[in-house]
């Protein structure tokens, strides 16, 4: 009989079974929740990942309107050769596109022997003024609808009067400008997006004080 009763474990086998069932439990539970979370993890930043891709690959700025140079002379190179003082521009914002700040906006110059960046600087090489926008809007943001004039200083001597006015006295610093026949290429690279590219043919002919429309 007392050695009946000592091999008698059914009441521990259910208190154990239910022990290691509330192991089971937990630990799948605790399982499941590191799972969710690695996953939502993964999953927010795929996300992130495509929209800044998105932002990246699109641009939010594009020319409008013609491309105008500025004859002048070479001044420094050789006084007597034709050249061009200045590039003006414009751009607006694309369809969807997102504000652009030009105040953090860098722009590149190169054409057969010259390569500068320059950033934007109010006495700088290049600046921006409003054509197209709405009336209490930020100066320096290119945003839906509004269209921006950008100029260029590629004066070796400090201010140059291109089509709209006067711009900073601090040029490009070229050791050469451009000439005749002279193939350009500017690149404006906004903080965000891509590049906005601009390639043109100076003419063949330059008259200072002249302003020609460039293709």
């Amino acid at each position: 009989m007392y050695n009946r009763f000592l091999k008698n474990d059914k009441g521990f086998t259910g208190l154990e079974a239910a022990i290691v069932l509330i192991a089971f439990v937990v630990v799948a539970a605790v399982f499941s929740y590191v799972m969710l979370g690695a996953g939502f993890y993964t999953t927010q930043k795929s996300q992130e990942v495509v929209h800044t891709g998105v932002t990246q690959a699109s641009s939010s700025l594009a020319p409008s309107g013609d491309v105008i140079v500025l004859g002048g002379l070479q001044e420094d190179a050789d006084p007597d050769t034709p050249a061009i003082d200045g590039i003006t521009f414009y751009i607006t914002n694309t369809a969807g596109g997102t504000p652009v700040d030009l105040d953090k906006t860098i722009i590149t110059y190169a054409d057969a022997d010259e390569f500068q960046t320059q950033a934007y600087d109010a006495d700088n090489a290049w600046d921006y003024t409003q054509v197209v926008f709405e009336v209490g809007s930020a100066a320096n943001l290119v945003e839906k609808g509004e269209k921006y004039k950008i100029e260029l200083n590629l004066h070796q001597t400090g201010d140059v009067v291109l089509e709209g006015g006067a711009v900073p006295a601090t040029p490009m610093t070229l050791t050469t400008k451009p000439v005749v026949n002279e193939k350009v290429k500017i690149e404006v690279k906004p903080p965000e997006g891509a590049v906005l590219i601009l390639e043109r043919r100076m003419p063949p002919s330059i008259v200072a004080g002249n302003y020609y429309p460039v293709y």
